[in-house]
């Protein structure tokens, strides 16, 4: 059976191997493929793996060999999944692989907020401290988290490792999410979404992009927030209207801003909050470190033998 990678590089840039996958088939891995080869490359490919790379139904319409669609993320908005329903053919996404890794990154977005401790090391190394007349210096305020709310909107598997480290550094954690469930209950107490943003010093974005949930950080709901809180963003760049954002962060409503995701990625040099310096900017990392990849590649092997076995796994168009 042939399998085609359309876009490898991200998962696997030569830290990791594709042997599970070369185990199950005649295995085709591109680093990326623009638009114009995605048809040529599928060609009569059974099995095609992506990230990134759409496959519409105007590309399924002329590959008809494929049988398997793995997306090699969560997120699977790439693929025209009824478009895929309606030939038959699985979509499976990976679930659960970044948990972990997205929950750390947050923390990692608000600790460099709250003491910016890169731009200190630069500038002991620039020899201002050494010059220094006293024994130490900061120049940025520093914040302390304990005591302070944290508001997390979605609390699926992500959301919930983030209630944790916040409770563990004596933060309160509020949560908003359609669906509650007592396992959440237990860490967190769950408000409406209005309650969350007055009561929050922290707001952190954990849900999906959906209609309902696209622009729903923008100068309304903002307005309802705490004057000078923070917003981390490890989720997608859609759930906020950038521009409302960066006129909130220039004004001083929103101190801080940290986004690993942005609204068009890679992102456009015209973006509005590229000049702040109150806003830090990552690209799309908090999903990448090696053990969470590994992860997703094992997973992504494992969707693969699942449906070669007639039992498909992570479908998310059955």
């Amino acid at each position: 059976m042939k399998i085609v990678i359309l876009d490898g590089y991200t998962e696997n840039p030569g830290d990791l191997s594709w042997e599970g996958l070369e185990a199950l088939g005649e295995l085709t891995v591109y680093d990326r493929t623009p638009p114009a080869e995605i048809v040529p490359r599928i060609g009569d490919a059974e099995i095609v793996l992506t990230n990134k790379t759409p496959i519409t139904e105007e590309i399924l319409a002329q590959c008809p060999a494929v049988r398997y669609i793995g997306v090699l993320a969560t997120g699977y908005n790439v693929v025209d999944v009824n478009a895929a329903k309606a030939r038959g053919i699985p979509v499976c996404n990976i679930p659960t692989y970044g948990t972990a890794a997205v929950a750390q990154f947050a923390f990692a977005q608000l600790l460099e907020i709250c003491h910016h401790v890169a731009a200190h090391s630069e500038t002991v190394k620039a020899g201002d401290w050494s010059r220094c007349p006293d024994f130490c210096y900061w120049n940025y305020p520093l914040i302390e988290l304990a005591g302070k709310t944290m508001g997390i909107i979605g609390f699926g598997r992500i959301g919930r490792s983030v209630a944790k480290i916040a409770a563990a550094f004596g933060m309160r954690v509020l949560a908003y999410d359609r669906y509650q469930n007592e396992e959440g209950a237990a860490l967190a107490e769950y408000v409406e979404l209005d309650a969350l943003l007055a009561e929050s010093d922290v707001v952190s974005l954990h849900c999906p992009l959906f209609p309902e949930t696209e622009g729903m950080i923008n100068e309304t709901s903002i307005g309802k927030m705490k004057d000078g809180v923070i917003l981390l963003n490890t989720s997608r760049g859609g759930l906020i209207v950038e521009a409302d954002l960066a006129k909130a962060l220039q004004s001083g409503k929103v101190y801080a801003a940290a986004c690993d995701v942005v609204s068009t990625e890679p992102i456009r040099p015209d973006n509005p909050l590229l000049p702040l310096e109150n806003c830090l900017i990552t690209p799309h990392i908090a999903w990448a470190p090696k053990e969470s990849r590994k992860r997703l590649m094992d997973i992504a092997v494992e969707n693969v033998r699942a449906f070669l076995a007639g039992t498909p796994v992570n479908a998310v168009n059955l």
